[in-house]
């Protein structure tokens, strides 16, 4: 299935067997009711003349289908296909995923990503038949009707948190996509989550995030709480929480969807928020498809053993480039400790990690790093603080390793490290990972293997380290 074109009976056999592989690849509009529905929808199937398919949610609204209450698109997982894809759509959905178009506009978004507006939109329009501002406005909106059946913030909160100008506005829009208002909806919704605390204090909620099934849940908490950072990050094999501008953020695995506890003094944070955390878990994967790659040759038990392994990304990318850095050739636990001195005395207000701007101006000897690695960091710093590197979206990845290996103390391993963590290659390998080679030589797998391991091998990196 191609990302422009979807095959009907290919789409139609999915939605009929309600398999949920095809979750977040398509959705499926019924012309007689005028609703879209996820393939997992567990409605009677229509019949096939009365049913068209379209790529993206944005695109059904677009052409005046509304969401369906029973399967709720706002919980489907995001699309595989464009989770690893590095070309310009795929990083403008990512950014319009961690909020760039609400703060910026479209016009924000295209100077990000280097290109006009027009050709942005031309790019969405052939891809998705849709514009980039469509497709912010149905994020928008799908975010809203989730904040409105899962919550309990007011119908005020709720248009802010997700990204609207005024409440005027956010009822308009809901009407006239939607045909009903938002307190229409939550009249008719079941809250599952309650809101917590005083208007003078954080806001403090849940969501709920879906991922695809299996997912492994204790090897993604497991790995994040091996490399927890003292003084940012909490973690053990079941949840993960840090602080986060004006407030935290609290993540638990709920066994069938991953609870996202939120408590901050703003939320219209709150899109960056969950874009970010389902980054940071790799709840948009496909499993199936990176088992069936890698799971028929060498690596096969290994697959077999962790199904539903994923790569845990990065919160911040500057951040992750930052572990590189100081986690070169040393032990994680060492690195843990370095870490946790630079966090404490770089530190942004609110106990946050620092940003480049801001360790570029702090002082970091007497901490146990050498003069070699500082003056790395420092340099790091000041390249993505002027925006000659890009670590969020914005970068071209191939461009975005390019700048990271013209720094000095940088190396191959260090810069495809960021690339498979914090700019979500998939097929991102760490040259010369001494872990990587002893594994592979106990397991009498030739390093020839490494290329049929395309375009999964970040994957397979993971699937070797969590073996040793």
């Amino acid at each position: 299935m191609s990302p422009i074109e979807l095959d009907f009976d290919s789409c139609y056999r999915a939605v009929a067997a309600r398999d949920a592989r095809f979750d977040g690849r398509f959705y499926t509009a019924v012309t007689t009711t005028r609703i879209y529905c996820r393939p997992i929808c567990p409605a009677r199937t229509p019949s096939f003349r009365n049913v068209r398919f379209y790529r993206h949610a944005a695109s059904a609204e677009a052409a005046g289908f509304r969401p369906c209450k029973r399967c709720r698109p706002e919980l489907t997982p995001g699309d595989p296909g464009w989770d690893v894809r590095g070309d310009l759509i795929g990083r403008a959905l990512r950014l319009i995923d961690d909020g760039a178009a609400d703060e910026q506009g479209i016009a924000g978004l295209a100077k990000r990503l280097h290109v006009t507006e027009r050709h942005l939109h031309r790019l969405f329009v052939a891809e998705l038949g849709v514009g980039p501002l469509a497709v912010a406005r149905t994020k928008r909106l799908l975010l809203a009707k989730q904040l409105l059946t899962e919550t309990d913030l007011s119908i005020t909160e709720v248009a802010f948190a997700a990204g609207f100008g005024s409440v005027r506005q956010f009822n308009a829009t809901m009407r006239e996509t939607y045909d009903f208002t938002p307190s229409e909806l939550r009249a008719t919704a079941g809250r599952v989550a309650a809101r917590v605390g005083d208007a003078a204090g954080p806001l403090t909620l849940r969501l709920r995030l879906h991922r695809r099934e299996p997912y492994d849940a204790d090897g993604v908490f497991g790995f994040l709480a091996s490399r927890a950072i003292p003084g940012l990050e909490v973690a053990d094999r079941t949840s993960y929480a840090r602080a986060v501008p004006g407030g935290t953020i609290t993540l638990t695995d709920q066994h069938d969807h991953i609870a996202l506890d939120v408590a901050v003094d703003d939320t219209r944070q709150l899109t960056r928020l969950v874009g970010r955390c389902r980054r940071l878990l790799d709840l948009d994967a496909d499993p199936g498809a990176i088992a069936e790659s890698l799971g028929q040759g060498s690596l096969g038990p290994l697959v077999a053993a962790r199904p539903g392994l994923r790569v845990p990304g990065t919160f911040d990318g500057f951040e992750l480039a930052v572990r590189a850095v100081v986690g070169q050739q040393i032990s994680v636990a060492g690195a843990r400790t370095l870490l946790g001195r630079i966090v404490a005395r770089a530190a942004a207000p609110g106990g946050l990690f620092p940003t480049a701007a801001r360790l570029l101006d702090t002082d970091l000897t007497g901490l146990g790093l050498t003069n070699r690695r500082i003056s790395t960091l420092k340099d790091l710093s000041a390249r993505l603080a002027d925006g000659r590197i890009d670590l969020d979206g914005g970068q071209d990845p191939a461009d975005a390793v390019a700048g990271l290996l013209a720094v000095p103390g940088i190396g191959p391993w260090t810069a495809s490290y960021v690339a498979l963590r914090a700019l979500r290659d998939p097929d991102a390998w760490p040259v010369g990972d001494l872990v990587l080679d002893k594994r592979m030589a106990a397991l009498d797998i030739p390093h020839d293997h490494i290329e049929r391991w395309r375009p999964w091998r970040a994957y397979a990196a993971l699937h070797l380290w969590s073996s040793s």
